[in-house]
């Protein structure tokens, strides 16, 4: 991000704002808040409402947090995963619910893609500036996030027992080997639970995806309003783009994406902003809004949770202790 300011700022650029655009910042900043809340009611409505909607939004943040300081590949699954047994869930119900919630990304993914295929007929959805090797690594994202749907589909909706079958066969491997029991009655949880989603009624499905697509909405909607809120541009172009990049952000291999998304905004965003000196304008706009106000919250989200455990754990070792001290001196064992 210092680096795109370094490139692209100018002295005497910031006289050049128009005040009367200003109200988009606040826009985009209450479209951030919303995309938190329609994540945090996605969740809840998986777990059919047994999350409060405090804990929704503490596993929603601690997703969002572990998503951003860990490589995009990797995610925050794992986290919400945890943070749901700290709500109260067993691990196969976590897990069942966390794979049902990725598998909605996953089908919003798989509406996207036909979206910019057709879409790509009337605009110029990849800059012709990023040339062969650009519309190549699209086309290869775009048949790994179909190619992902469907086996996600398949695995959570038609045969979880596939998801047990690997896992199951992951902790026969030596080092994992000593967790294969606990690890196997959870997998029958999984599969239990997932069997217990696939027999909703098609209205929780709808809802759920509803969701899902409108969390989905508002993280593509913030680029183009943030563009907006600095100068004029193609609104209808802005967005396709920032659906197409949103998409190529699911493969950054640097934490949260950092450098990756950044150079990524530069190239489908920058072209439609006239004055140069604004595109690191906004992408410090962009992900001060979209990227730090997350893991600030998520940060304190995540210390709960981990404040949490050490307490459970010192509360189990307090209580050992005193039943040991207990027996020690009980008559018998005295005697």
């Amino acid at each position: 991000m210092a680096f795109l300011i370094y490139l692209t700022y100018t002295p005497g650029v910031l006289k050049h704002l128009k005040l009367k655009r200003m109200p988009g910042i606040v826009i985009a900043i209450i479209v951030s808040f919303m995309r938190l809340w329609f994540s945090a009611a996605k969740i809840r409505a998986l777990s059919e409402n047994s999350l409060s909607w405090l804990a929704s939004f503490r596993v929603m943040l601690s997703w969002d947090f572990t998503s951003s300081i860990t490589p995009s590949t990797i995610g925050g699954a794992p986290m919400a995963t945890y943070a749901m047994t700290k709500e109260g869930f067993n691990v196969g119900q976590s897990t069942a619910i966390i794979l049902y919630s990725v598998l909605l990304d996953q089908l919003w993914f798989a509406l996207a893609v036909p979206i910019l295929l057709i879409s790509g007929i009337f605009f110029e959805v990849v800059p012709n500036n990023t040339g062969m090797v650009g519309h190549v690594s699209m086309a290869m994202l775009y048949i790994g996030l179909l190619s992902y749907a469907g086996l996600m589909a398949y695995g959570v909706l038609k045969n979880p027992n596939a998801i047990k079958k690997v896992v199951n066969f992951l902790f026969k491997l030596p080092l994992l080997r000593r967790w294969r029991e606990p690890v196997s009655k959870e997998t029958d949880n999984l599969v239990e639970y997932s069997h217990e989603l696939r027999q909703k009624p098609n209205s929780f499905l709808l809802k759920t995806f509803f969701l899902s697509t409108m969390s989905w909405l508002c993280r593509i909607a913030l680029p183009t309003i943030v563009v907006l809120s600095l100068l004029p541009a193609d609104v209808i172009l802005s967005a396709l783009r920032s659906l197409a990049m949103n998409l190529a952000f699911l493969i950054m291999p640097t934490p949260g994406g950092s450098g990756g998304v950044e150079g990524l905004f530069a190239i489908f965003q920058g072209p439609l902003i006239d004055r140069k000196a604004f595109i690191g304008l906004a992408v410090f706009a962009w992900r001060i809004i979209s990227y730090y106000i997350t893991v600030g919250l998520g940060m304190m989200a995540t210390t709960w949770y981990i404040n949490r455990s050490v307490v459970e754990l010192k509360s189990d070792k307090k209580d050992s202790r005193e039943t040991l001290e207990s027996d020690i001196s009980s008559p018998d064992s005295i005697s």
